[in-house]
């Protein structure tokens, strides 16, 4: 039996919440086009994102450790991945479109530079005075001008609701610049679930690492109030040792576990409070529903200063993270200060932009993987190394 595309829409009205986003109903993409025989709209997006040169690159893109640190840690990749796993769960949960929510997950971090928060907050420093640089702005470009996949048309022309899952994903770490969608409409709820997904991605695979990494200490972390809610559930007490593997696995796991839980039981609490009975009703309210529960908030709310007090500064994280920044500044100054170095097809680009060179420069930097760049720093800067 061939399932089609037709089959996979009457699947989402029978089983789908009446708030949920579907595939049907999408606003639709920017360059009309025939709709595919057994795929979704937000299936083909989702494969479309999955296909782009920008997608591979994550592989070798710092998240807290850069690659050179070991193997075992997350990067950019991973941890898009880790998203669109947690984000397809609560999507589950809540008869939201799963295919949806997996795509916005898997797109969210496209625009990350190399050498992660660092090297966005250089970026954006040596951009200052043309224009800044964020990467959920980059990402927005990739996916609209800069993957060149199509003849037809720019970017992958995606569905709106990707694109607006995109532009409105609303963490502590992103800034939301939403104009040209709606901005006075709440995002679809695979939107926001997008959102804390990365959230619960970044806040368990960081404490996670630091645990490996042997830069957080367990004991610390085990006097934490959500960690303590977990020992708690695990039948373990507060000196239990974190360190050893199977009980940091454990731990984590139910870590996970609990906020994907917590967070199911908040929105749909929220969602019958605000009296959502459709996605208009959603798109009218004046804030998320998507959150946790207050006390998780509150729990998490420590939990987050620890981890950037005890894990983003602590020195070896320091370190890693001077360094990325002084590669990036040279690399920049030696593209601006002879642009001749760039590559033909980056120079062409230069001219294609109307001359703009910060720009090319800094889409050129921001596209590299960490490795890519240390290596093109060594180009660049050391005599024995070859061109």
């Amino acid at each position: 039996m061939q399932v089609t595309r037709e089959d996979h829409e009457r699947h989402e009205d029978a089983f789908l919440a009446p708030y949920a986003m579907r595939s049907r109903a999408s606003r639709g993409r920017v360059y009309p086009e025939d709709e595919h025989p057994y795929r979704t709209a937000y299936q083909r997006d989702r494969d479309r994102i999955i296909h782009t040169t920008a997608f591979r690159r994550l592989e070798y893109k710092t998240q807290v450790f850069v690659y050179s640190e070991g193997d075992h840690y997350r990067n950019r990749l991973t941890h898009s991945v880790e998203v669109a796993q947690i984000g397809r769960t609560l999507a589950r949960s809540l008869g939201c479109n799963e295919d949806l929510t997996e795509a916005i997950c898997l797109g969210h971090d496209l625009g990350h530079p190399p050498f992660g928060h660092t090297g966005e907050e250089t970026l954006n420093n040596l951009m200052r005075a043309h224009g800044g640089y964020d990467h959920q702005k980059q990402t927005y470009r990739i996916i609209t001008q800069l993957e060149h996949r199509y003849e037809e048309h720019p970017g992958l022309n995606l569905t709106y609701e990707v694109r607006e899952g995109v532009v409105k994903h609303d963490t502590a770490y992103d800034i939301v610049d939403a104009r040209d969608y709606s901005p006075e409409e709440r995002g679809t709820l695979e939107c926001q679930l997008s959102n804390l997904a990365d959230e619960i991605a970044y806040n368990t695979s960081d404490t996670d690492d630091g645990l490996r990494a042997g830069i957080l200490d367990p004991r610390a972390v085990a006097q934490l109030k959500i960690a303590q809610r977990v020992l708690k559930s695990l039948g373990e007490d507060r000196h239990v040792d974190l360190s050893e593997p199977m009980m940091r696995y454990r731990f984590i796991r139910r870590l996970v576990g609990l906020e994907v839980s917590d967070t199911i039981a908040a929105t749909d609490a929220n969602l019958q409070k605000n009296g959502v009975e459709d996605l208009a009703d959603l798109r009218g309210l004046p804030g998320n529903v998507v959150q946790y529960s207050e006390e998780l908030a509150a729990e998490n709310a420590e939990f987050k200063k620890f981890l950037y007090e005890n894990f983003y500064r602590h020195y070896r994280v320091v370190r890693m993270a001077a360094k990325a920044e002084r590669t990036i500044r040279a690399l920049f100054d030696a593209y601006v200060s002879v642009p001749e170095q760039l590559p033909p097809e980056t120079q062409k680009r230069i001219r294609e932009n109307g001359g703009d060179l910060h720009r090319s420069v800094c889409d050129y930097i921001a596209g590299m993987t960490d490795r890519y760049a240390i290596q093109e720093y060594k180009r660049l800067y050391d005599p024995e190394e070859r061109v």
